[in-house]
């Protein structure tokens, strides 16, 4: 059999194995679905169960028609000749390397762009609206996309001429050079995008809420952190979805709550869920993430080098010997896709770990068990979250523990500690 048909057929069966997976959730949920879970009791009914069901539905429909295309058109590109016809068109346009390189993925975003457009309608103003979350407006929905597109094709421009620079200049070294300017550019983002970037979409401003920024404060300073600001987000304008987070480097944090969480929880809920971000922090997952992202960043781009340095990834699709270095970057890139799913249970074990100890570490610091589980509660019914994953769905993609399970785990501290 051929290299590129045993591609494929790797392919497919990942594929396969997805969509089975996919299955085999809705399938639980469908089973399930209407039982409200431990923890839950007064907090969700049978109406909001049916509902939570049908959006799960619904989402996984739209999700599964988006990936279906998606799949076919990576197949057709990469197994049905359009790859070498591709790479020999763009390379008519100029003779320059960094230019050819830039323009072969600026025209693949814009098609993958396109692509996007229609779900991306059909997800803002027909699911998310029929099920109550939609606010926005076409108007605020062009403006996001103008900006959103405006910025991505400056970072990318920066990045790919920066990266394709580098691998011209330094054939050998070239590895090294782009993975380190790949990271300098990530952490300058960092600080860059809570004052230049996230204000081009929203507005943020003090916390209004009479004593929240006090007490916020104070968490954090018994958790030895400086707050620098405490803001609310006009997240309502585009979503009923809630959410809070902090952003910052070193000591300083930032922190920033959606306008729609302050509205939905009270006081001692608000400062539970920033304790458990919190624990992130101080328990170093934040720390270890960057250096485990950036040390596999470093590796793949070794073996990128090395592989594409040995004129083996034309042959595992059948492509012509002068294939370009950005043709060969979609090879490596589909390689590294079907690698990635063999890490992606490994992933999700490690980020769910963090999660409960970060859950114990908001316990610890705020001494609220109670406060953790009904915050968990709200934010799971307000946002119609899937109550009842099946388990194996669970262990392969979850990034977080399954809210019921955490709930429970958090009530059973409460009762042990007499709250």
């Amino acid at each position: 059999m051929p290299l590129s048909h045993l591609l494929l057929v790797i392919y497919l069966l990942v594929f396969g194995f997805g969509l089975l997976l996919r299955f085999l959730n809705l399938r639980h949920l469908k089973r399930y679905g209407a039982i409200v879970p431990s923890g839950f009791e007064g907090s969700v009914d049978p109406e909001r169960l049916a509902k939570t069901t049908a959006y799960t539905l619904e989402q996984s429909r739209v999700g599964l028609v988006e990936s279906l295309l998606d799949t076919t058109l990576l197949i057709v590109f990469l197994f049905g000749g359009i790859l070498p016809v591709y790479d020999r068109w763009i390379a008519s346009f100029s003779d320059s390397f960094v230019l050819r390189g830039l323009l072969f993925f600026l025209v693949l975003y814009g098609v993958q762009f396109l692509v996007g457009i229609p779900f991306s309608l059909y997800s803002t103003f027909r699911l998310e609206a029929r099920y109550g979350f939609n606010t926005t407006t076409p108007k605020i929905w062009l403006a996001d996309l103008a900006k959103s597109t405006l910025i991505s094709l400056l970072l990318m421009g920066l990045l790919l001429s920066g990266a394709l620079a580098l691998v011209q200049a330094s054939p050998r070294w070239w590895w090294l050079w782009v993975w380190l300017f790949f990271a300098m550019v990530s952490i300058f983002l960092m600080y860059l995008s809570p004052y230049v970037i996230e204000p081009l979409f929203n507005t943020f401003e003090p916390v209004t809420e009479e004593g929240l920024e006090d007490e916020i404060t104070a968490l954090m300073g018994k958790a030895g952190l400086t707050v620098s600001k405490v803001q609310q987000v006009d997240a309502s304008k585009r979503s009923r979805h809630s959410n809070a987070y902090f952003t910052g480097i070193g000591r300083v944090k930032r922190i920033v709550l959606y306008d729609t969480l302050i509205a939905q929880m009270t006081h001692p809920e608000i400062l539970a869920v920033l304790a458990h971000e919190v624990g992130h922090w101080k328990l170093g997952h934040i720390r270890r993430r960057l250096i485990l992202m950036e040390a596999s960043a470093l590796a793949v781009t070794f073996l990128g080098w090395w592989l594409i340095g040995s004129g083996y990834l034309p042959l595992l699709l059948d492509l012509p010997p002068a294939t370009s270095f950005a043709a060969q970057m979609v090879v490596l890139s589909f390689l590294g896709t079907l690698a990635g799913v063999l890490l992606t249970p490994l992933s999700s074990w490690l980020s769910r770990r963090h999660e409960w100890q970060a859950d114990r570490f908001a316990v610890e610091l705020s001494g609220l068990p109670g406060a953790l589980a009904s915050a968990l509660v709200k934010l799971s019914t307000e946002n119609l979250a899937n109550l009842h994953p099946h388990p194996l769905y669970a262990t392969f993609y979850y990034s977080h523990p399954p809210v019921v399970e955490r709930v429970v785990r958090l009530r059973e501290a409460e009762t042990r500690a007499g709250c």
